[in-house]
């Protein structure tokens, strides 16, 4: 297991500190025991990139970020190409101002500026991390944590799993430690989704149930299914909606229903959400802090939610989501995925251990707080780069 720890206790953050002079990432590409589909999506491959800054303190970052495939080789190119170059010699002990050096790689209008931003996401991170390091605290604990617990779900209810296998589905999760479950719809008519929820609900009927459309129905589609469901106390109704008309559509489910709506994993700007909030789109934020700029940016998405009322939940990243949740008091639930669905949460990290009784323990050590298990990970690295 790794996780480096200050070379001297008591590091002061100023302009001295923390200076930046080395980038180092990891591509980790894992093949899965099956292909996994949700509504209008599917994958094979569990990826992430592992993001390590060294700096003249002695120190080194130790978080990953991020679940894309095919983009795996462009942020790592950006990273190396573009932002490595605007970091080093900087200070991490001032992210506003070490976002600000990277956000013109954001400005190429000829690239989907999704790449970058995930990119700047991974450096953010680290940049975090390497602060929670020097301070010798939890990153929850900079910003001010409210709690180290948090409820924790998983993510499941997959289309490979027969309806009558439900019931032993739904269990596993519940031995498994599991509170709540984020369950699979908008692949199949509003009706046959509904048989599936209600199987999933009498099967577990303590387990907090959210449904997740991931954009698969028209407004209609969503309406229909969430009256159909509205017995069942869905927690959330998440992304109910296509794209091409969402936030006028899921202002509509949210009404029609009153069923909460959950959304904003597929924004990748802060304009973006304050849009969906404006719009009286969503209830809930699920935010991604590795697609949208890092921890920086999440934290100012957070004070935006405050301002309107809305509920904070986050997709997928329970490594890092856990951590930004406990630091605000608008946090829902952290989520991650099964053990056949995500390996790297349940292998690279020892967070797993945490689940219990429905919650999710955080971590104590500082930044992050991972620890990583280098066998596993240097038995799935397909790109090792470096930048000093």
């Amino acid at each position: 297991m790794t996780g480096a720890m200050p070379a001297e206790a008591g590091l002061r953050l100023d302009d001295g500190s923390l200076v930046i002079d080395r980038v180092e990432t990891l591509a980790l590409r894992i093949p899965l025991d099956r292909r996994y589909s949700g509504s209008a999506y599917s994958m094979t491959n569990r990826c992430t990139i592992i993001t390590r800054l060294h700096t003249r303190d002695g120190l080194v970052s130790q978080v990953y970020n991020g679940d894309t495939d095919d983009e795996q080789p462009m942020i790592i190119k950006v990273i190396h190409e573009e932002l490595a170059p605007r970091i080093l010699g900087r200070s991490a002990a001032d992210p506003e101002r070490l976002w600000s050096a990277m956000e013109p790689a954001t400005n190429d209008i000829l690239r989907d500026r999704a790449i970058p931003l995930q990119a700047i996401s991974c450096i953010d991170t680290a940049a975090w991390d390497l602060i929670g390091r020097a301070l010798e605290l939890p990153i929850r604990r900079v910003w001010g944590s409210l709690t180290d617990e948090l409820p924790m779900s998983v993510i499941g209810g997959y289309y490979h799993v027969p309806p009558d296998e439900l019931p032993d589905l739904l269990d596993s999760y519940r031995s498994e430690g599991f509170g709540a479950c984020k369950f699979k719809v908008g692949g199949r008519t509003p009706a046959e989704d509904e048989r599936r929820v209600r199987a999933a609900h009498e099967a577990a009927p303590t387990l907090v149930l959210m449904v997740d459309a991931n954009q698969g129905w028209n407004r209609a589609e969503a309406v229909e299914f969430g009256k159909r469901v509205g017995d069942l106390r869905i927690r959330w109704f998440e992304e109910p909606c296509r794209w091409t008309n969402d936030r006028r559509w899921m202002r509509d489910v949210r009404l029609q229903t009153g069923i909460p709506v959950c959304a904003g994993q597929s924004e990748t700007t802060l304009a973006g959400l304050r849009d969906l909030i404006v719009d009286a789109a969503i209830d809930v934020s699920n935010l991604d802090v590795s697609w949208t700029g890092g921890p920086t940016i999440w934290r100012k998405a957070a004070g935006l939610c405050a301002a309107f009322g809305v509920e904070i939940g986050h997709h997928e990243e329970p490594q890092i989501a856990g951590q930004l949740l406990a630091s605000v008091p608008e946090g829902t639930f952290v989520e991650c995925f099964d053990r056949q669905r995500d390996p790297v949460f349940w292998r690279l990290t020892q967070l797993a251990e945490g689940i219990a009784d429905g919650r999710l323990r955080l971590p104590m050590g500082p930044g992050f707080g991972l620890e990583f298990d280098d066998a596993f990970a240097e038995g799935h690295v397909i790109d090792r780069r470096v930048t000093q």
